[in-house]
């Protein structure tokens, strides 16, 4: 009997447990449903555009920025009314605002020193619709203008805010650099950056996310470093490239023989590269879909090479020379984007990517011939394991292939305008003078082969009336002579 009052007594418990928490999660539903405007307030915005102007004058660096106002989340803003944001006490939580979101995010270096903290000169708050930051001048004359009206009916998260910074600097002649962690304030962040320099052009940047430390005028040799880790890091990146390199050097495992192949392609690649940086390729909207197409396509085409049979290095090295140039394109476009920092040293920056793709592609190769070797020598056989690797890779490129072109479908012929057929039928002209080199190249390289094996051959001694005549066509040598002399007593011959 008593055990079962305490089953009955244990079940009331349980059940009243069970009822406490359903009451907690209804209150705590209900609070959610009352109040969702709180919550939103901290969302982080999906898309967030930052608009800075840096400009060194004298003994003073000035920094001017415009943030979205939703961006700054976390800030006390005063309100009014219906929530409207109160301007006229607005001014301390700008200020912290500032503060907290732009001025602790940024680190300004004069040559290698960092800056101290700004000083806050001005903030205001601005409608969406203002047009001022399209230019320094007028940028800065309307961060000096009068505040909005306090009647607006402005929400807090429809504003902008305008901030004026200024550091203290030794010369307006310095080389300045800039670290931004702007990522912080939205999901994909995109911070417009101007640098006017004294005396000099206004150079733009535009930065997605953190980009790490930017010089705004970089020496050749600080450009040159960063482009060398920029090719590094893309060839190493690049699966498409990769593949492509992968399958030339699969029939080729001797560092020897690739030395004519790798070159081919790295020279060529470096013509388009260089001719794209200068504007000198197609600029439609469709070239890009293209190129890459023309890469799944190169890597079908040695991957199907492969399995024939029909490499040989006399051939595949001008087959490099050619895919190369279309692979030149592809980097091209990864390149286009990183070039803005290259200051005024673009070529120094273009040679010093071509290194770094070099790199990359020699590291590849240290990897790759040892583990091929170790493959063919201890897991298959080297014709069928050729077979299966090209199969996988022609397999893998075919698919690219079409989805490519899927893509490329979707411009349509009316893409195709009179200065890109121009340029189309130049590029055509140059591929066809390199063809023609190329080919006299290898015309004049099997003379030269013919020559040297027709001269390393003995010459045939001929004896004809007593008289000694030298071979056409063969080198006449003293071991021949001798041996005709010989003969020549043999006969009774003088």
């Amino acid at each position: 009997m008593m055990r079962a009052d305490r089953r009955v007594h244990r079940a009331r418990r349980s059940n009243g447990a069970a009822a406490r928490l359903r009451i907690a999660l209804l209150i705590s539903a209900t609070m959610l449903l009352a109040f969702p405007l709180s919550i939103s307030a901290h969302d982080i915005p999906n898309d967030v555009t930052i608009n800075v102007f840096l400009k060194p004058e004298g003994q003073t660096l000035r920094l001017l920025a415009r943030v979205p106002l939703k961006a700054c989340r976390d800030v006390d803003y005063p309100r009014r009314g219906a929530g409207f944001l109160d301007i006229a006490r607005a001014g301390d939580s700008l200020r912290d605002a500032a503060t907290q979101w732009i001025s602790d995010d940024v680190n300004l270096y004069e040559g290698s020193q960092l800056l101290e903290k700004p000083t806050v000169i001005a903030v205001r708050v601005s409608l969406e619709s203002d047009r001022s930051f399209e230019s320094y001048d007028s940028a800065l004359d309307h961060i000096a203008s009068p505040p909005l009206a306090n009647n607006i009916d402005l929400y807090w998260n429809q504003g902008l805010l305008d901030v004026l910074f200024e550091y203290p600097i030794r010369s307006d002649q310095s080389d300045f650099s800039i670290e931004a962690s702007f990522a912080k304030l939205g999901l994909q962040v995109n911070t417009v950056l101007r640098f006017l320099p004294p005396g000099g052009a206004v150079r733009a940047f535009e930065i997605t996310g953190d980009e790490g430390l930017i010089r705004l005028d970089p020496r050749w040799y600080q450009a040159a470093l960063r482009f060398v880790g920029a090719g590094f890091l893309h060839i190493l990146g690049g699966t498409d490239h990769l593949l492509f390199l992968f399958c030339l050097v699969i029939p080729f495992r001797r560092f020897a023989a690739l030395i004519k192949v790798v070159t081919a392609f790295t020279v060529a690649h470096s013509i388009t590269l260089i001719a794209s940086a200068y504007n000198l390729g197609p600029d439609a909207l469709w070239f890009p879909a293209f190129i890459e197409t023309l890469i799944a396509v190169s890597i079908v085409y040695m991957a199907l090479e492969n399995i024939v049979g029909a490499g040989k290095v006399g051939r595949r090295w001008a087959v490099a020379l050619g895919f190369g140039l279309i692979h030149g394109f592809g980097f091209s476009f990864a390149l286009s984007r990183t070039l803005q920092f290259a200051g005024s040293h673009l070529l120094t920056s273009l040679l010093s990517f071509n290194i770094g793709v070099e790199l990359g592609q020699l590291l590849v190769l240290v990897l790759l011939i040892p583990a091929l070797e170790l493959l063919f020598r201890f897991v298959v056989a080297e014709r069928i394991g050729t077979i299966i690797l090209s199969a996988i890779v022609a397999h893998t490129g075919w698919h690219w292939m079409m989805d490519r072109c899927d893509r490329l479908r979707a411009f349509g012929w009316s893409a195709l305008s009179a200065a890109t057929l121009a340029s189309a039928m130049r590029w055509l002209m140059a591929l066809i003078v390199l063809g023609l080199i190329v080919f006299l190249s290898r015309e004049m390289s099997k003379n030269r082969q013919g020559a040297l094996i027709a001269n390393t051959q003995e010459p045939e001694s001929q004896l004809d009336a007593g008289r000694i005549e030298k071979p056409k066509g063969r080198r006449f040598s003293i071991q021949s002579f001798l041996r005709m002399l010989r003969r020549d007593e043999k006969g009774g011959t003088v």
